[in-house]
């Protein structure tokens, strides 16, 4: 099960914030993030991980329900790569 924005708030709120302050805080930290990315600028989170904007190039694709071919435009991604200090906590075997 994914955890939601929701979830989220209310960990924040059981740290001693009000439900507004809460929502305010994450809403906050997630438009920076949006902007930083919408810049195509990478954002580093020490012990968490970074997220990268990619350029994909153009390429040839193929429509899956009809078969036939296409070309995919550019575009870019978000990619993630966790840290080394988050990798080895997924990983660790209690």
């Amino acid at each position: 099960m994914a955890l939601t924005k929701n979830e989220i708030v209310t960990a924040v709120h059981e740290l001693g914030f009000t439900k507004k302050k809460s929502v305010d805080i994450v809403e906050s930290l997630l438009e920076i993030i949006k902007n930083t990315l919408e810049r195509g600028e990478d954002v580093l989170i020490s012990g968490f991980g970074k997220f990268c904007v990619k350029e994909k190039n153009k390429r040839r694709g193929r429509n899956p329900a009809t078969g036939s071919d296409l070309i995919l435009r550019e575009r870019k991604v978000v990619t993630f790569k966790c840290s080394g200090k988050l990798r080895n906590k997924i990983n660790r075997s209690d």
